[in-house]
């Protein structure tokens, strides 16, 4: 299992539109992919489930990945969060 931890800066925080390039390049990935943000967790490759966590600006989230493309799934979600979201 790959886990990264990341800071939200986008000041909308995770909303519709970044959301769906999660769930999209999540879904790229055969890997079992996780966000964990306060205390809860969801698969990354459900927009409803990331949208019902209501991440905010400075939030700090934790992405897990686990299976036979881990690391090309870590990879890839890691750099589409630094693209779009933060850091």
């Amino acid at each position: 299992m790959k886990e990264q931890t990341f800071t939200i800066t986008e000041d909308t925080g995770i909303h519709a539109r970044p959301a769906t390039l999660l769930v999209n390049k999540a879904g790229q990935y055969e890997a079992h992919v996780e966000m964990h943000y306060n205390g809860k967790s969801v698969n990354l490759k459900s927009i409803m489930g990331v949208m019902s966590l209501g991440v905010p600006k400075g939030a700090e989230i934790k992405i897990t990945v686990e299976g036979n493309d881990q690391d090309q799934a870590i990879a890839g979600i890691a750099e589409t969060i630094r693209e779009q979201l933060g850091e």
